[in-house]
């Protein structure tokens, strides 16, 4: 079993590069949006009965996957690296893979700023993330996340062995997800 962590701040690419490896591995999508967007027709992402519904559902198809004979997972996170609780959170998604024999594999996708608000828009994005139509609002949410929160790690900050840095502001998804298939041999 392989689970496969792609994170980085919002727009970054991390669902986009995520659907290119989908098709060039055996591994499925679930990407952060499908709990979120779910969820929130009844419950705002930002309430605690938002969260805690996101939470669960994440968490059963999490250890539903890690169970079956699935050949693998990828899962997107926008992972506030000055939060301990997304650490603890990133550790602990990871330990229901590993306590099973699975090996967990970590994506992080960085972007500069101005490309990051170009995808924001795009066709793709906002036909998977209904919550992301409102463009206005979306730009806001992503330029105050990256205020108030460091949204890509500091050199030497992730110590796990199957890990990788990828800057795709020049580079296709397709370029992106052929060098993780290469990178980690998926």
């Amino acid at each position: 079993m392989k689970f496969v962590i792609i994170f980085g701040p919002q727009a970054v690419g991390k669902m986009t590069v995520g659907q290119e490896l989908e098709k060039i591995t055996d591994l499925k999508l679930f990407h952060n949006h499908m709990t979120i967007d779910l969820v929130s027709r009844f419950f705002s992402y930002g309430t605690p009965s938002g969260k805690r519904l996101v939470g669960l559902f994440r968490r059963e198809i999490f250890e539903e996957v890690s169970k079956s004979d699935m050949p693998g997972l990828m899962f997107t996170y926008v992972w506030g690296f000055d939060l301990p609780e997304d650490w603890a959170y990133i550790e602990e998604i990871s330990q229901i893979f590993e306590s099973r024999g699975g090996t967990v594999y970590y994506v992080e996708l960085e972007a500069g700023v101005e490309e990051r608000l170009e995808r924001n828009k795009t066709p793709n994005r906002l036909e998977h993330k209904p919550t992301k139509r409102d463009i206005e609002f979306s730009e806001r949410d992503l330029l105050r996340t990256m205020e108030r929160h460091r949204l890509n790690s500091l050199e030497g900050e992730i110590k796990k062995e199957h890990y990788i840095r990828i800057d795709n502001t020049k580079l296709s998804p397709e370029e992106t997800a052929q060098r993780i298939k290469e990178a980690f041999q998926l």
